[in-house]
C-alpha cells in the first residue's frame, strides 16, 4: 500500500507556522481587548490576515504534494515545491504584520511558484 513521506513533513511545518500564527491573533485580541473582529486595529487586522492567508493557500498545495507523492512523481520535484512553500509562507507570515511589502511579494512568489511546480509536476506524471 503506497504511504506519503514528504507530505506529512511540510504539512506538519506548515501546521507549527499555523499554530504560531493563532497563538500571534489570541495575543493581540487578548493585549488590545478585542474579542470579535479586528475593531479597526491595525496590528490585529495584520496577524488576522497572516493567519488567514496561511490557511489560504496551504490547502491546495498540500493537496497537490499529496496526489504527487501517491502517484510516485519525482521527489525532488515534490521536495523543491515543499521547500518553496514552507519557506514562503514563513516569510509571508513574518513580512504581513511588519509590512513590508517586498516580503509579501516574495513569499507570495515562493508559494506560486510551489503551486506551478506540483501543478506541473502532477499533469506530467499522469499523462507521461
Amino acid at each position: 500500500m503506497p504511504h506519503l513521506v514528504a507530505t506529512p513533513l511540510y504539512t506538519a511545518l506548515l501546521a507549527l507556522l499555523a499554530l504560531v500564527l493563532s497563538v500571534r491573533v489570541i495575543k493581540v485580541r487578548q493585549s488590545r481587548k478585542i474579542s470579535l473582529g479586528t475593531d479597526g486595529n491595525e496590528e490585529l487586522t495584520r496577524a488576522v490576515r497572516a493567519h488567514a492567508n496561511l490557511t489560504e493557500h496551504m490547502p491546495l498545495a498540500i493537496l497537490m504534494m499529496a496526489f504527487l507523492e501517491l502517484n510516485d512523481g519525482h521527489a525532488m520535484a515534490l521536495h523543491a515545491a515543499g521547500i518553496s512553500l514552507v519557506v514562503g509562507r514563513l516569510v509571508h507570515a513574518w513580512a504581513l504584520p511588519a509590512g513590508w511589502g517586498q516580503g509579501r511579494v516574495a513569499g507570495m512568489a515562493l508559494t506560486f511558484g510551489s503551486w506551478i511546480v506540483l501543478a506541473l509536476a502532477n499533469v506530467a506524471t499522469v499523462l507521461l
